[in-house]
């Protein structure tokens, strides 16, 4: 079967509006790339080595891909992912990839799918649907331009026209890669590290103890000092700021906000160190803590994010044996106009401060997040991700929160990826959808066509250079 990518697909099948939605979609095609939160490891643009195969690249990490084939029941080991106890075989990277292309099928639909048929035709020229029969034959396609220096990371990037590109961090990460970059001239792209700092911040963590004796010995203070535990936090996120992040990222399950007074934290941080917390104490900890992020972003002015609503590791037999971000993550209801009043009472309102809150359950973005956005100055509304970064749920997102909120409270699109090659696709996905959007409202009289030419570009351009301070 033939494998093409439609020009004017995501675009409305009525021709009249299709029509405005090519031309609002043609003026911001070319536009640079502004990916403000992305996961993609800054030594692979240091480093500039040629990807290794088709499988590490396209297959092994994207859990988008590697769920939907297990659900199918297929083995992550024969996906090329390894088992943790080494008490599985792995399967070489050329076998895993016939399995991925015996069930190419799957993804007929699929937000990944639209995804990698982009990289396919537009990357690799291929011009079949993968299926059994071709498996090796497309394997040997793309392992061949894997091979040309015009296909190394930096290529790409300029390639891909990305300006800037945002990377997730430890808070006791060096960065060197982020300064080595720096200071390489023959590197003129922009590559910011984001200050991550939740299993600092969170008791529940399993590493949160061993973390904060490492931050501690780096810091020079006791483990249970609370004021040296603050200190360290905003020492390490000037140290982010000095290296040029723009952002603080904050995964939490709710975006649960308490306001404790110095002495009731200290209290708590202490027995957190011991591991002596409830889990509803650690609740109200971690809460307090993202309280106290707020204020550092308030002073040092880095953009607080917050992507809540995510059960971590659902499959605790899969985790056991295959470890996080295996594809079992899923998510679940979120409430933010209670949960985040205290933060609000004291923050929402200054200007400076800029909160950007995404969601994974949509059904929060018309009752709670547009609403709030559309009062306080200091919120934005985050664009769809993970689940939801897909063309039916981005439409539903524009049409949930734009009769409350407007275009201008939102954040433009974030890729999310750790999938390199994936980035030019999610963003013409979105500038996509967008003219889609636009070319409605045109058709249906409710905006004017230049007036829509100008909100396409902004979405694309000014709000991330706004909203992310770039």
């Amino acid at each position: 079967m033939e494998l093409h990518s439609d020009p004017d697909r995501l675009l409305p099948v009525d021709p009249r509006t299709r029509d405005i939605a090519r031309g609002l979609y043609e003026s911001v095609a070319d536009l640079p790339i502004i990916s403000p939160h992305g996961h993609v490891d800054p030594g692979l643009l240091l480093d500039d080595e040629a990807f290794p195969n088709p499988t590490e690249l396209l297959l092994r990490y994207d859990h988008y891909v590697t769920r939907l084939l297990h659900a199918s029941g297929i083995p992550l080991n024969e996906l090329s992912i390894p088992d943790r106890s080494g008490g599985a075989p792995t399967a070489d990277p050329r076998a895993a990839w016939r399995r991925f292309c015996e069930n190419w099928h799957l993804f007929s639909g699929t937000a990944s799918g639209y995804w990698l048929r982009h990289e396919f035709t537009e990357l690799f020229g291929l011009t079949e649907q993968p299926d059994a029969s071709n498996a090796d034959a497309i394997y040997d396609r793309i392992q061949e331009v894997l091979e040309r220096d015009s296909f190394r990371p930096r290529a790409l990037f300029d390639e891909f026209g990305i300006e800037f590109l945002a990377t997730t961090d430890d808070p006791l990460d060096d960065l060197a890669p982020h300064q080595a970059l720096a200071a390489d001239p023959s590197f003129t792209g922009r590559v910011a590290p984001t200050f991550r700092p939740d299993a600092y911040l969170n008791p529940a963590n399993p590493a949160f103890v061993g973390n904060i004796e490492r931050l501690a010995a780096w810091s020079g203070s006791a483990v249970d000092d609370y004021a040296g535990y603050i200190s360290a936090l905003e020492e390490r996120r000037a140290h982010f700021v000095a290296n040029g992040a723009v952002s603080a990222d904050h995964g939490v399950l709710q975006p649960l906000t308490y306001d404790l007074d110095a002495s009731d934290a200290a209290a708590l941080f202490a027995r957190a160190v011991r591991g002596e917390l409830t889990d509803a104490e650690s609740t109200v900890f971690q809460g307090h803590m993202l309280l106290e992020s707020a204020r550092m972003s308030v002073e040092d002015g880095l953009v607080m994010t917050v992507h809540p609503g995510v059960y971590r590791n659902h499959s605790g037999a899969t985790f056991d044996q295959f470890g996080p971000d295996t594809g079992h993550d899923i998510p679940v209801a979120t409430t933010y106009v209670d949960a985040l009043r205290p933060l609000l009472q004291r923050y929402g309102n200054i200007p400076d401060f800029h909160l950007v809150l995404f969601s994974v359950d949509e059904t929060s973005y018309s009752r709670e997040i547009a609403p709030l956005a559309g009062f306080y100055q200091s919120l934005y509304i985050g664009a769809p991700w993970w689940f939801l970064d897909a063309p039916d749920a981005v439409l539903r997102f524009r049409a949930a929160v734009t009769e409350t909120a407007g275009f201008y409270r939102s954040s433009g699109f974030i890729d999310d990826t750790r999938a390199f090659l994936s980035i030019p696709a999610r963003h013409d996905m979105s500038r996509r959808l967008d003219s889609a959007f636009l070319a409605r409202l045109v058709a249906e009289g409710r905006i004017d066509e230049p007036m829509a030419r100008k909100i396409a570009h902004d979405l694309v351009d000014a709000q991330p250079r706004k909203v992310f301070k770039l």
